[in-house]
């Protein structure tokens, strides 16, 4: 019921815009979702994972990615060296902190350091009293964020393990990457409120209180999107972008637009907006592209063409999330998609990813704005129900009333769960409007 309240309240304030969690209250609802997933989802995990011991070793300042999704919120880092083993015993995980201190409520220190000095041996102890027969590292040649075990403890972990133990060390990668990619139901619905609150600084920042045509330029939008959040007491976990397309200028590549290397311009009536922008929040990341459209002065609603193209967009989307299915790895979901899009006469480009814990998340790959053939590794892992990603795409269209193309770049945050795919927010089906006139 505690947490039930304080759920409650945090969907309000996200909703309404105007205030966010207190630290303290945030807290609660991190702790409350950490040892849910400690309980419920990683005992599911590991028996998927066919591993019987994980074992997660870090340093201060140095932390495992997985790690830092384990500490309690008032841990900021890891301290000293810190040594995390989750064994899988009967119908429960046993949670054990090698370190001088718990980590938090849901993991007990187990090493007496007057009674065991070494560090290392007491790892070993505790290893060997188990006799797992599977002990996953986080050591991983495609996730970088399932990678984290650094070389120097690595060696020190084998010389202090029983040889016998050397050959039952293996790769935790896909264990690593069901923590950081699979959501709860509780995870989901803040998510769905934090969407919103994405959704809502987009349409403030492309509204009138923020642009004026002739005056404002995109790093003034950038900068703006920036100091929202900071001022909302949330951080960005990338620098935004906001790029214009416009009649008299030609379409540049798709890198360029995104990193702003053509300089700041000063947005103009009839320019068409693009922003990629998200938000971190207790402990989950949004990651959202959407356009907007400057009327000029006759106008009342963006020219039918733009309108059209911008379904275009939509009709991609559709595409590939059509395309999803459980078990079908991202570069099948790519390949069939980029397939079926040109089919219908589009000029696709799909660079979807998973998200959540991180902005640019562990799961499968649906290619990259550079690897449209597929992406080795990381786009071979399959689709695992309870999982979200940012479904990410472009698609070319020719404006023959501005004699070029156009790029319609979209990002929405999707979910893929038992019931199959839905938006965790909605989507953007109509272009945002700024009217000067109506200032």
């Amino acid at each position: 019921m505690r947490y039930l309240l304080g759920f409650i309240l945090c969907m309000l304030t996200l909703s309404a815009h105007t205030q966010i969690l207190s630290e303290k209250d945030r807290a609660s609802v991190r702790d409350e979702i950490l040892a849910e997933r400690f309980n419920k989802l990683l005992p599911v995990l590991m028996d998927r994972a066919e591993i019987d011991m994980w074992v997660i070793i870090s340093r201060e300042y140095n932390e495992d990615p997985v790690m830092k999704t384990m500490l309690p919120s008032t841990w900021l880092n890891a301290r000293r060296r810190t040594m995390l083993v989750f064994f899988r015993k009967g119908d429960s995980i046993e949670k054990l902190a090698v370190a001088r201190y718990d980590i938090g409520d849901a993991i007990k220190s187990t090493w007496d350091k007057e009674k065991q000095p070494n560090q290392w041996k007491a790892l070993a102890d505790i290893i060997s009293s188990r006799n797992p027969e599977k002990i996953g590292i986080n050591i991983s040649e495609n996730y970088g964020l399932a990678d984290g075990l650094v070389k120097t403890d690595y060696e020190e972990l084998l010389k202090s393990l029983p040889q016998e133990y050397h050959s039952r060390l293996i790769s935790a990668e896909d264990l690593a990457v069901g923590w950081i990619e699979t959501r709860t139901l509780k995870e989901m619905l803040l998510f769905s409120s934090l969407v919103e609150l994405t959704h809502e600084v987009i349409q403030e920042a492309f509204s009138t209180q923020v642009i004026e045509p002739g005056v404002t330029t995109t790093d003034d939008v950038v900068w703006w999107l920036r100091q929202k959040v900071t001022d909302l007491g949330l951080e960005t976990w990338f620098h935004p972008t906001v790029d214009i397309q416009r009649s008299n200028e030609q379409l540049v590549d798709h890198i360029t637009a995104f990193s702003n290397e053509n300089g700041s311009d000063i947005i103009l009536k009839g320019d068409l907006l693009h922003c990629d922008f998200g938000i971190s929040y207790l402990g989950l990341n949004t990651d959202c592209q959407q356009m907007a459209y400057i009327l000029q002065n006759t106008e009342t609603e963006a020219p039918q063409f733009l309108q059209k193209a911008l379904a275009k967009g939509n009709r991609l989307q559709d595409i590939l999330t059509e395309n999803f299915k459980t078990g079908r790895t991202g570069n099948e979901i790519l390949a069939a998609s980029l397939e079926k899009a040109k089919a219908e006469g589009l000029k696709p480009s799909i660079y979807t990813h998973p998200l959540g814990l991180y902005g640019h998340s562990a799961g499968p790959t649906i290619g990259m704005w550079d690897q449209q053939g597929g992406v080795p590794g990381t786009g071979d892992y399959p689709l695992y129900e309870d999982t979200a990603y940012a479904i990410e795409l472009n698609t070319e269209v020719n404006i023959p009333e501005w004699d070029k193309d156009i790029r319609i770049m979209l990002e929405e945050a999707g979910f893929w769960g038992k019931e199959g795919f839905r938006y965790v927010n909605k989507r953007q089906t109509s272009l945002i409007l700024i009217d000067p006139s109506a200032e």
